[in-house]
């Protein structure tokens, strides 16, 4: 849970995945060593036992190495897996979200459009049916007199 929370919060530093990894690694080891001793108890009632003396905390091979090599490769494989499928939920969450706020803006552009049109139709309307009683524009006389030919 951990390097599963440490992986999702965008952690990607080596030398902490490759501690988390070997930390998972004993806890398996311990999990498996104390499974045969508690069968018969519920868990969370009893204290914890402590693993017995010839079972190593720490497996003797490297990880990279026989089953727990790979078993802790494959748990790593599933770890970044479940990581990019979140990454990639979000990203189509994300898509989506901006989809939506895409439409709705241009629904919103096309209703301002249809309103300015409409008033621009009533302006229209409205020139027209005054346009009779305009008088044409008294000019100015001219400031200077024509000159000769």
């Amino acid at each position: 849970a951990l390097r599963l929370s440490y992986l999702r919060s965008g952690g990607r530093d080596p030398a902490v995945l490759d501690q988390l990894l070997h930390l998972q690694l004993e806890a398996t080891v311990l999990e498996k060593g104390t499974a045969g001793l508690g069968r018969g108890r519920r868990m969370g009632t009893a204290a914890p036992q402590p693993a017995p003396e010839a079972a190593p905390a720490v497996p003797a091979e490297p990880p990279g190495t026989g089953t727990h090599g790979l078993d802790a490769a494959l748990l790593a494989v599933e770890l970044e897996n479940r990581r990019l499928e979140d990454e990639l939920l979000a990203l189509k969450v994300r898509r989506e979200r901006r989809a939506d706020a895409g439409s709705r803006a241009a629904q919103r552009h096309t209703e301002e459009l249809a309103q300015l049109q409409a008033e621009v139709g009533m302006l229209r309307c409205h020139a027209e049916q005054t346009k009779p009683w305009l008088h044409r524009p008294v000019l100015p006389p001219p400031a200077a007199p024509s000159l000769p030919p």
